[in-house]
């Protein structure tokens, strides 16, 4: 089961489906204002959506806002590294935001209280070990073949190759490292030419090399990347009971941006995601 990604109004893009159960406007028109609330509102009913997920700038946010929308995260200086982003939700189910994490919340906030105090980045061993690079079309079966023993579900089509290898040529940047000839951890860095930003997404690592910081190596090589191409503002979308996963972004200096509550549904279930954004 997988959710579509598809343009309605004018040039919005969206994804919509019962795998995360919501819409998310990922890309707003201006061209579809004020009219996309309305597009939006009539397709959650027409499917029974128990949430709309938006990410639009700042100058859209108070009409959402009005219509009853909330704030869940804020990320300034996403487009060209001026004009900030506004993650924004509507619940049409009460049900939806009922059993949060509340133990992974509070375990988040002494996280972010720490990580005021180490602000130093921590050395990472075993560099000499691993290859890390860019992943090319003759890895897509690999690529596919990881995430699938990593992930029950994920909120994109990640276990099929024929997504890898269209996002591949066209606007994603997956990168891995390989202990010989096996790849044993994969990301991808979604890159948005038009707002000079890039997400630093799709993390995993085989279960056998678990535990060795190979997140860090990896994502240490995708921000130097970035920078190469210009991209002014990094972000991630971290599932919030992965403790591991945000250490490793608060250890790089990644900012707490919110948390996007009951919002994906990732190793079979709907989960809450917190978003860290760095400026280049």
């Amino acid at each position: 089961m997988e959710d579509r990604i598809e343009t309605v109004g004018k040039g919005s893009i969206i994804q919509h489906g019962k795998l995360n159960n919501r819409i998310y406007l990922i890309k707003l028109s201006e061209k579809d204002c004020p009219g996309i609330l309305d597009i939006l509102r009539k397709m959650a009913v027409k499917h029974a959506y128990a949430k709309i997920f938006c990410k639009v700038p700042e100058w859209a946010a108070p009409l959402f806002l009005a219509d009853g929308y909330m704030t869940e995260a804020i990320i300034p200086g996403f487009y060209q590294g001026i004009d900030s982003a506004f993650f924004l939700a509507k619940y049409l189910d009460s049900d939806r935001i009922m059993n949060l994490e509340n133990q992974s919340l509070g375990e988040l906030g002494g996280l972010l209280k720490n990580s005021r105090k180490h602000k130093k980045e921590e050395k990472i061993t075993g560099k000499g070990v691993y290859k890390v690079e860019q992943l090319g079309v003759a890895d897509v079966e690999k690529i596919t073949d990881l995430y699938s023993k990593v992930f029950l579900s994920y909120p994109f089509p990640i276990h099929n190759p024929g997504y890898i290898l269209k996002t591949m040529q066209e606007n994603v940047r997956y990168f891995g490292i390989r202990k010989k000839e096996k790849i044993i951890a994969v990301a991808s860095a979604e890159i948005d030419e038009e707002g000079k930003n890039a997400e630093m997404t799709d993390f995993a690592t085989s279960p056998d090399f678990r535990g060795q910081k190979l997140g860090q190596l990896l994502l240490k090589k995708m921000e130097k990347e970035m920078e190469v191409t210009g991209m002014k503002t990094l972000y991630t979308i971290a599932r919030l009971t992965s403790i591991p996963m945000n250490k490793v972004f608060l250890k790089h200096r990644y900012q707490y941006a919110g948390t996007l509550l009951r919002n994906t549904n990732i190793s079979g279930s709907i989960e809450s995601m917190n978003v860290y954004y760095k400026h280049l």
